[in-house]
């Protein structure tokens, strides 16, 4: 997987090019990480690059999400493709997740009280 970081205003957003699987969770994990460590709190993960994201994937957005929501930080994804979006319907987390398909839209909404969705419950 290859991810390129870039920051706009205060948003920091991350294209991932590849599948978040097995050794892309690994490298998804360290950036994000590296990024909420450097002080960002609107993280926005674009996967219009991304064909397949497995269970593993989904529990390392879900882990980078739920530490942002600790830190009072919010994360987005972006431009999903109808797999992706799929798979948050059958887990039931297209309620929690924000999801955007225009970046412009997306970076404007953290301007914006996000809308009440379900939290998750920590272990």
């Amino acid at each position: 997987m290859n991810i390129n970081e870039r920051i706009l205003n205060d948003v920091t957003i991350m294209d991932l090019d590849g599948d978040l699987a097995m050794e892309g969770n690994a490298q998804f994990r360290s950036r994000a990480n590296t990024a909420i460590d450097a002080g960002a709190r609107k993280l926005l993960v674009n996967m219009a690059k991304v064909p397949y994201m497995d269970s593993s994937g989904l529990g390392e957005i879900i882990s980078c999400y739920m530490r942002l929501q600790k830190l009072s930080g919010r994360l987005i994804l972006l431009n999903l493709n109808n797999r992706l979006q799929h798979l948050l319907v059958i887990t039931k987390l297209a309620t929690i997740f924000e999801t955007f398909d225009s970046e412009p839209d997306a970076v404007i909404s953290f301007d914006h009280p996000s809308q009440p969705v379900t939290q998750l419950a920590e272990k």
